[in-house]
């Protein structure tokens, strides 16, 4: 089923349950839903394995995944058609008390393209070069919005 160059089936998998977790906060990020997230993590899941045998570079295995995930969640906000709400901060992100409304807030106020290097960041745990690939813009571009978004996000909490 998978040509020499491909990942097998126990690969797949096993990259799938190591990476679970951090694809449901990506896309929890996206979607501000539990039940919505999960849907897109299994879809994702299934979708990566149907179509295993058209990735070119099995080095990219993870970010690819990744793309996937994302492009079902733009497909899950486009089919609900609701706006980008931040509900809720995924559990495993770090507790930030009574600030939490305030983060909320001021998350849902940046630009889309601030707001995705953050999710993919900072609750997606990727680093400059893989947030890069994964959006396909440069890594200069990532860092700028990085620093962008972190001046936004430090005026609204110093008010």
């Amino acid at each position: 089923m998978f040509g020499a160059k491909s990942i097998d089936k126990d690969k797949y998998i096993s990259l799938i349950a190591e990476n679970k977790e951090m694809m449901y906060r990506i896309a929890f990020g996206y979607l501000h839903d539990e039940t919505k997230a999960l849907d897109a993590v299994d879809e994702a899941s299934y979708l990566g394995y149907v179509n295993l045998s058209s990735l070119r570079e099995p080095q990219y295995l993870k970010t690819w995944i990744v793309r996937i995930l994302i492009n079902e969640c733009h497909k899950i906000l486009r089919k609900s058609k609701r706006e980008f709400y931040v509900d809720e901060i995924p559990e495993n992100s770090r507790d930030f008390g009574e600030d939490t409304v305030h983060l909320k807030l001021a998350l849902n106020n940046l630009p889309e393209e601030l707001k995705r290097i953050v999710i993919l960041r900072y609750f997606g745990g990727y680093t400059i070069c893989e947030t890069a690939r994964i959006l396909e813009i440069p890594e200069g571009t990532v860092s700028t919005r990085t620093r962008k978004a972190l001046e936004i996000l430090r005026v609204e909490f110093s008010d």
